[in-house]
């Protein structure tokens, strides 16, 4: 166990330590300009889909908003509450800035990344199937399955697993803590109710998300607009310390500026996951018109993850009196939880505590199905499917009621470091047919059409699944 530890540990160095965020920054700004600042070109239309609903009749169909619903419900989470706090703790107010800067960043890697899963998704009997494993097959070649199986097994290991084992953790401390009920029955309650989810499938997990994710996100957001209502004098001078400790003009924290841009940038990306190669698996099952516009879709839900809701944590804390910037003892969700009681009262820490069982049980239905995608990649049995699912309640359980046991999933960070590296390889590699796509869509709106639509017969030099997109016009 130990030897294992000092592997993965190394790996983790190499990957989270030094080299994925320049990477990840460094490809994002590549694509933000390659693209024409894209993200910001269509930044109208990513609303239109908080309208887009399933009218289609079709029961195995998933809505571009759906899909959007799923993959917000995965990226907001812990990182949200506790992470951003711990960014604040440890690199000032200046973090808050550089976490902002990499999501706007991130939007175009987001959109090109589940754009591309789009375009190669797979029609099932039980609907479309796809992200990065199934791109890197059908758009690089049968010579690159080893690498949609390294991916896969990353996936698998780091999202299905570990997190899963993370997320149950942390809504039994939640509940303990506030409400004082044991672990061993928040751990029943969460392993049934997971499993009643996950055993619908994506379907199940869409309909889910599509009740949990507006209420968690609209509910916490507008806790902390009340509390920008009651200190609105206050906000100019909290945006300008942000500035000024981002650039080192104010020192907040030891290490100055490099510490804000370190933890910024490293929440950001934990947070939003662009480039990370999770979200495009949830982006490859909606039914959308062109790969472009769920791409789009995606960039929108990473603007939701931290330019909205990140910054509500980050607007609770610096507007309040409990942050005392380089003081030590007191951060994480810790910190948050005070700084909204301070706000608004005793009742906020139970609103809180609601909000995290949210955020936290969304994430564990979406870990689920990027583990779920990748073990179909893999195999279509059914009993290996079904035993999976009840490893994955049985992991749930196991994180609630034995917090030590998350240890045991050690592996889970360096393994996303694997898997990010994988899916940014990809990406680079298929970069050329993103390109393809988006001047196509370009294109069409140039030429009037409000609505573009993938024409198969465009890319029949391409391996895609023209059924798949056989009704795209509909």
């Amino acid at each position: 166990m130990e030897f294992l530890e000092l592997i993965f540990g190394k790996i983790g160095d190499l990957t989270w330590g030094w080299s994925l965020i320049p990477i990840l920054v460094v490809f994002g700004a590549f694509i933000t300009i390659a693209t024409g600042f894209v993200q910001f070109e269509y930044f109208g239309r990513m609303f239109r889909v908080l309208s887009n609903k399933n009218n289609s009749g079709d029961s195995t169909q998933i809505s571009a908003r759906e899909a959007l619903l799923v993959s917000v419900g995965g990226r907001v989470g812990g990182g949200n509450i506790a992470g951003v706090a711990v960014a604040i703790t440890l690199g000032g107010p200046g973090a808050v800035f550089w976490m902002w800067a990499i999501a706007l960043v991130g939007m175009a890697t987001s959109l090109v990344e589940c754009s591309l899963a789009q375009l190669f998704k797979r029609k099932t009997d039980e609907g479309y199937r796809g992200g990065p494993a199934t791109a890197i097959i059908h758009g690089l070649g049968a010579d690159y399955k080893w690498l949609a199986v390294v991916y896969s097994v990353c996936l698998i290991a780091a999202f299905g697993f570990g997190f899963n084992a993370f997320q149950g953790n942390t809504v039994a401390g939640a509940v303990q803590d506030s409400l004082g009920i044991d672990r061993l029955w928040t751990g029943i309650a969460l392993a049934l109710l997971s499993g009643f989810i996950i055993f619908g499938g994506i379907h199940r997990i869409a309909k889910a998300s599509d009740v949990v994710v507006p209420i968690m996100a609209v509910g916490y957001i507008l806790m902390a607009v009340a509390v920008i209502v009651l200190h609105i004098s206050e906000i100019p001078a909290v945006i300008a310390s942000i500035v000024k400790n981002a650039f080192g003009w104010e020192e907040a924290v030891s290490g100055g500026m490099g510490a804000a841009i370190a933890q910024g940038l490293r929440r950001g990306l934990f947070s939003n996951e662009a480039g990370l190669g999770s979200a495009p698996n949830v982006a490859a099952t909606a039914q959308v018109r062109h790969p472009i516009s769920q791409g789009i879709t995606q960039a929108f839900s990473v603007f939701i993850d931290t330019i909205l809701i990140c910054s509500c944590t980050a607007f609770v804390i610096l507007l309040g009196d409990v942050y005392v910037p380089g003081a030590e003892g007191i951060d994480g969700v810790t910190l948050t939880q005070q700084s909204i009681v301070h706000h608004l009262g005793e009742w906020a820490q139970y609103y809180l505590t609601a909000a995290i069982l949210l955020f936290a049980f969304s994430s564990i239905i979406y870990n689920y199905y990027l583990g779920e995608n990748a073990l179909t990649f893999m195999t279509r049995s059914k009993p290996a499917l079904i035993v999976f699912r009840l490893a994955i309640m049985g992991i749930v359980f196991l994180g609630a009621v034995a917090p030590a046991a998350t240890s045991v999933f050690f592996f889970s960070d360096p393994m996303m470091g694997i898997l990010a590296l994988v899916n940014l390889l990809a990406i680079m590699m298929l970069f050329p047919v993103a390109m393809r796509l988006l001047r196509d869509f370009r294109t069409q709106l140039k030429e009037g059409v409000d609505r573009p639509v993938l024409n198969p017969d465009d890319y029949a030099d391409l391996d895609i699944d023209r059924e798949a997109w056989s009704n795209a016009g509909r």
